[in-house]
């Protein structure tokens, strides 16, 4: 699943590409991924006039203010992302005009939604999945609604200090790989990248946030900021479906310590990289240098 990382690179690059346009038509092949309304039919007419005022980002949402105060969610889940380019329909399928990724690159032609722009531009969404969710509400209904108010403090928020961090580690008697990933108190921090902060911080992900101590928390908060920011310069990871709006792969699978290295050496000690579960969810650490003391 794009985690905030790659959620915020389609965002920032969106915000120099569709800002100002208008929707003119959509097309979709997948109706049941729009929630709101409660028909595509209803979707197409309030969508259709609309101009992007702004693109942004909470959590793991992409949200679009549009004209007449309506907002569009664009939730990407498991393998969904957004692509801006051109495409032509021909014997039953959506042909890239755009030479290059979009045109080569399997993970880039599961197109279920395209969302077409006044300058001749089309906004689609490619899903393997087709686990994606859309919504269309005006801004009120939507900012109160669970999709938004459920969410807790994002990691990239100035506000976010130490302090507050570590108010909310110690608010659950959890296993910390748990309470970075549990988007109630942070949002936008998955799989992935929960196992690269704990890696670098050098702290197990099966030890409890109520154990940990200060110094243990400080780590974290800087790991945190640290891997996050430069998974952003490095545009994401794609070991699996993430693609930006041109269709291109992130660079940060050369930087990824431990997640998906089951078997394999440890960069830092040598010693050979675990798995285990958390939560459901498989968890990738070393038991050297993310030993529980």
């Amino acid at each position: 699943m794009p985690e905030l990382p790659e959620v915020e690179i389609i965002v920032r690059d969106l915000k120099n590409k569709v800002r100002k346009r208008t929707f003119i038509d959509v097309w979709t092949d997948f109706p049941k991924m729009i929630k709101k309304p409660d028909s595509f039919s209803k979707f197409k007419k309030e969508i259709i006039g609309k101009k992007i005022e702004k693109v942004w980002r909470k959590g793991k949402n992409i949200l679009f203010n549009l004209s007449g105060d309506y907002c569009l969610l664009i939730h990407q889940k498991l393998t969904g992302h957004l692509l801006l380019g051109k495409w032509k329909y021909e014997k039953g399928k959506w042909n890239p005009l755009i030479k290059g990724p979009l045109s080569n690159d399997p993970m880039n032609r599961f197109l279920h939604l395209i969302l077409f722009l006044d300058n001749k531009e089309q906004l689609a969404l490619s899903d393997l999945r087709k686990f994606a969710k859309v919504k269309l509400q005006k801004c009120k209904e939507l900012m109160t609604s669970d999709d938004i108010k459920s969410l807790g403090t994002d990691p990239l928020e100035k506000n976010l200090t130490f302090g507050i961090f570590k108010k909310i580690i110690y608010s659950r008697k959890k296993k910390i790989k748990q309470i970075l990933m549990d988007q109630t108190l942070i949002s936008g921090i998955g799989n992935i990248y929960s196992d690269e902060i704990l890696f670098e911080a050098k702290i197990n992900p099966l030890r409890y946030s109520n154990d940990l101590s200060e110094n243990e928390v400080k780590r974290i908060y800087e790991a945190m900021h640290k891997i996050l920011r430069k998974a952003i310069s490095l545009r994401g990871e794609s070991i699996s479906d993430f693609r930006d709006i041109k269709g291109r792969r992130g660079l940060f699978d050369k930087e990824r310590k431990v997640y998906r290295r089951e078997g394999k050496k440890c960069f830092r000690c040598g010693a050979i990289i675990k798995r285990v579960r958390i939560g459901g969810r498989s968890s990738y650490f070393c038991p050297q240098c993310q030993k529980i003391k």
